[in-house]
């Protein structure tokens, strides 16, 4: 299996008044076809930074990354472009994320007028069918983002991520800054995704449940440097490095909740099928919470 994306050997170091902070210090890994590569780690560990080096959203110091074979650092102008045509990213606060003034179609529509010669009717068509795609309804097309609730601004990022048809996705933290019923909407929209587009995830989350869910390896990182990667099973349940045995120790534990993976739509369904809401046997959520309804 060949590796869609390749981490080598990135630094990231930033420099203020006299002083440096190394970010992101000297870290490797692939992420193969058609896979999800989790990483996993406390918040300024690095996971974002390590992402965006590796899109070239920021410049690395140091090291470099590679997409489907092609090295990312050398490329410039049009070439650069073509190549970010097919990535993603899903960013962790789906309504900051959004223009505030565009409706949804014109959100979705945002990357195509970028990468791709698609205007007009062609244009609106392809925005409405990423709609249908992502779960939600045509009406959703007109509305502005506050008009929305967080698990439908998510959907609308989803969409916008998948708008050039791209082979990688990087995920941000998708799933934070939802509550516990909608976050498992959206992870099993994505997975849904993932096999019918054949799609590679970079998945970045500190919530340890999140990535045993999604991912096929996963990676644990600390103050800038990855301590463990392995096969998710592995790693998330019989861990070698101490500190990843102390990430486990720390989960918190309530009493009667039910893991994300764990977790299936009310009818066992995916996530565009049926009642969009996570529920389990002994615990159902009232269908009249259900993120995708419309309001009236």
């Amino acid at each position: 299996m060949s590796a869609m994306l390749a981490v080598e050997n990135i630094v990231k170091v930033y420099r203020a008044h006299g002083s440096e902070v190394r970010a992101v210090d000297g870290v490797s890994f692939e992420v193969e076809a058609g896979t999800t590569f989790g990483l996993v780690g406390e918040s300024g560990s690095g996971k974002s930074t390590i992402a965006r080096c590796a899109l070239r959203l920021i410049e690395p110091t140091s090291g470099g990354s590679s997409i489907d074979g092609e090295p990312i650092g050398r490329l410039r102008g049009q070439a650069l472009r073509r190549l970010r045509a097919s990535t993603g990213m899903v960013f962790q606060n789906p309504v900051a994320a959004l223009n505030p003034r565009l409706t949804i179609e014109q959100s979705i529509a945002e990357p195509l007028r970028t990468h791709t010669a698609l205007r007009g009717r062609a244009l609106a068509a392809r925005a409405r069918e990423l709609l249908d795609e992502v779960g939600l309804a045509q009406a959703h097309a007109e509305r502005l983002p506050h008009q929305l609730s967080g698990g439908q601004c998510q959907r609308v990022g989803i969409a916008r991520a998948l708008a050039t048809r791209p082979k990688l996705l990087v995920l941000d933290e998708p799933t934070s800054a939802l509550d516990v019923s909608v976050q498992a909407q959206v992870l099993n929209l994505l997975q849904d995704l993932r096999r019918e587009h054949s799609l590679s995830y970079l998945l970045i989350s500190h919530d340890l449940d999140v990535v045993r869910y999604m991912s096929d390896t996963a990676g644990v990182m600390r103050k800038g440097g990855l301590v463990e990667v392995g096969p998710a099973a592995e790693v998330l349940v019989n861990p070698r490095h101490e500190y990843t045995k102390r990430l486990l120790a720390a989960m918190p534990e309530t009493p009667g909740a039910v893991p994300l993976h764990g977790l299936r739509t009310a009818d066992g369904e995916g996530a565009r099928g049926g009642p969009p809401y996570a529920a389990t046997e002994k615990s159902r959520i009232d269908p009249s919470l259900n993120e995708n309804r419309i309001p009236s």
